[in-house]
Order: C-alpha cells, then structure tokens, then sequence
C-alpha cells in the first residue's frame, strides 16, 4: 500500500509531482487559495488548473491563512478516509522572505506567518514526516523567529528536524537556485537530507548548463507558439523591446553592452541611463540580459514572464524564454502541462514552484526513511529532465577511499 502524502500550498505541483512520480507515494489532497499577488484576488491565479492537469485531481481552493486547524483535518479526513497520514508537505510562500524584495529586510511580510501556521497544521494532522521548501532567508535572514516557532512547535510534539540550505545546481538543477529545505520525522524515523543522499557524489558541470536543459528545442519568434507543444511559446515583445534585445550580444550579452555601441544609449529606458549617471549598477544588469549557453540559469522567480525581469532572455534568440524553456530550466519534465488563461500566469506557477528535478530525490529520501533502505542516485532521476544517471559521479574524496579500500 503507498504511502500517504498531502500538499499545503500546492501551487502548480512541482514538489507533488516528485511523490506522484514514486510508486511508493499517493497524494490524497492538496490546496491552494490561487493567490497571483496580494493585491490580486483568490483563484487569480489558476494554478489549480495545471495541479490537475499532471497530477489527475482538482486541489482543495482554500486560503490556508484564513481556515481552521480542525476544518482542515476534515477536509483531508474526506481525502484520507481510514489512512493514516505519512507525509505532509508544506511549502509555504517564500516571497516574504526572498532577498530579491528589498523591503523583506526591513519589513516581516504577513505572508510570513504562513510558516507558524504549517507547524500548527503539523501537530494537528500528525504526519510521519513533515516537508518544506523555502527561500535561504528562512534559516539565515532577519525574520527566522519564524522557522524557530515550528522548530520549537515540533520538536514539543515529539518531531526530530533536518534542516539546512543548498545550491540546488549541487543536485542537478541547471539554475543558480539556493533554498532552504527541512524535513521532519516522528521519533520512530531518522530525518536524511539532501546532502546524505548525495553523499560521495556530485554532478557533471556539464548536466547544470542551460546547453542541456533547452538547446534541443525548436527556435522561435517572440509572440509565436510551437504547433507540436502550446507549452513553447513565449510573449510578444513590443518594438522598442525587440531593438534592444536584436543589440545585445549573444550568449550572456546584457544591456550594458549597448553602451560600447555607436547610438547604444538610444536603446536605454531611463532608469538604465539613471543607473549610468549615478555608477549604481548593482545587479541590475541583468534586466534584459540573455542567459549564457555553458553556464547554469539566473534564479527564476516567480515575475519571470518579462525579459525586464531578469536575465530570463534566450541565449541567442531574440525573446524571453518560453514556457516550456523556462520550466525544463526550473527542473519540470519535458512532458508536463502548465494551464491557464494568462501566460504570464504559467511562468508564475513555475517560478513559485519547487523543481520537481529536486521534489523527486526528496520522494526517494522519503522513501529511505520509512523503508531504511538507501536508493542508488541513479534511481532518483526524474524521467523527462534534464539530469542523466552518467551525470552522477564520485567525489574525488570518495574516489580516493575507496582506492585505499581496494
């Protein structure tokens, strides 16, 4: 019999589809309230349609802010029937903690206490194992009285915790992505992580390229949409936005370049030529930028649906990654569906989500807690992305030892 899995903030189900894809999971439940922005209203969002187009039911539409502990117990007693409850995901939203918003280091976001409340949530429903995902700033930023709260919360209900941050490209991810994870067991099991999984292994430099994660797809034109995929496709850019993009340099190039061309400064919207005139260029250059072949992606956050975003452009065509480009970066599956009225809503869902590349290898960790059987590395590969077994080899340190083994 699987193993019972529910998600709290489910999102477009990049942590779900890493359980959904191990035959030891089934996830009964999900929810989400479809919250796009906080000025936005609930189901502005939509991302309930792409959960139930790769995940095969309809999440719970539910503001997890606003229900109660004991109406949430009902609603996943509905889904769970006679089972118990395994594993309880809850990812709760990392906007409020992202160093990319300036304000999160002066000001805690209220979404923040979404954290507190995944605790509460926790102690009720009494999973086996307890999962988060989160930004860095959850474990090391100005507002961790947060994380300690469910530290503390599930530690007192008899919880042991594994938490720590990583570079996700340590894992195969083709992105610069740095996240919180932790993982909560009862006292019956012992709480591995990422780094136990993959100790005495790495991954290929070449496995973490944008090269691997998207050079084999079909070119296309800003605005255009591939006929065999919908998925590829990408917006229009208007014509001022596509003169600039034609100038920057291939392969990395970023609006900075303009400046060592003849007229570049014509190609300049005024907060660049602002950030010229002052000599603050900070990150900001990488607005507009294009993404290097042979380099791992900048972090994709959720706002990556414009090329003024970030360094979200193609390496060497002239538009913003599409869809698909930017999920397979994100580390979805080649095959997996993102569903919504809006465009700019499907790079939301895969900018907010946690890479199912990486959801997998914690489904397979979660497998060797119950089970205390370790998988091989080759066995936590998700099909459809772009990490290959021959991409995990041995540490050098690993190697070496067992030369003196032998």
């Amino acid at each position: 019999m699987p193993y019972t899995v529910i998600d709290l903030f489910s999102g477009g189900g990049g942590m779900s589809y890493g359980f959904h894809a191990h035959s030891d999971f089934e996830i009964v439940s999900a929810f989400d309230a479809q919250i796009g922005k906080p000025s936005s209203g609930k189901g502005s969002l939509q991302c309930n349609q792409t959960y139930s187009a790769n995940m095969g039911f309809e999440p719970f539409e539910v503001d997890l802010a606003e229900i109660s502990e004991k109406e949430l117990k009902k609603l996943v007693k509905s889904r769970l029937g006679n089972k118990e409850l395994d594993v309880m995901i809850s990812c709760a939203p990392c906007t409020g903690f992202s160093r990319a918003k300036a304000s999160n280091h002066l000001l805690d976001d209220p979404r923040n206490s979404l954290v507190k409340r995944s605790a509460d949530f926790a102690v009720t429903l009494k999973p086996k194992i307890f999962v988060m995902e989160n930004a860095r700033e959850l474990l090391q930023g100005n507002f961790t009285e947060h994380f300690f709260y469910l530290k503390k919360r599930l530690e007192a209900a008899g919880y042991r915790l594994n938490y720590s941050t990583h570079f996700l490209s340590d894992f195969g991810l083709p992105q610069k992505r740095e996240r919180a994870l932790i993982i909560a067991t009862t006292k019956n099991y012992e709480p591995f992580g990422l780094e136990d999984l993959w100790k005495g292994h790495e991954v290929r430099r070449e496995a973490i390229t944008v090269r691997r994660a998207i050079s084999s797809l079909p070119d296309l034109v800003a605005g255009e949409k591939n006929v065999d995929d919908v998925c590829h496709s990408s917006p229009s850019l208007k014509e001022e936005s596509l003169n600039r993009m034609k100038r920057i340099p291939a392969d990395g190039g970023s609006w900075i370049d303009l400046l060592s061309i003849r007229n570049g400064k014509n190609y300049l919207i005024p907060s660049m030529l602002r950030s010229v005139e002052q000599g603050k260029l900070g990150s900001y250059p990488d607005v507009y930028g294009r993404m290097k072949w042979d380099f791992p992606a900048a972090t994709i956050k959720r706002e990556c649906a414009h090329v003024g975003n970030g360094r979200y452009s193609h390496p060497e065509q002239h538009r913003l990654c599409s869809v698909r480009e930017m999920g397979l970066l994100q580390g979805f599956p080649q095959h997996y569906q993102f569903k919504s009225g809006s465009l700019a809503n499907m790079y939301r869902h895969i900018g907010d989500a946690v890479p199912p590349l990486i959801s997998f290898q914690i489904a397979n960790i979660c497998s060797w807690i119950f089970t205390n059987e370790k998988p091989d590395l080759d066995q936590c590969i998700l099909e459809g992305c772009s990490l290959e077994a021959e991409d995990i080899i041995k540490t050098k340190e690993s190697s070496e030892q067992l030369s003196l083994a032998v």
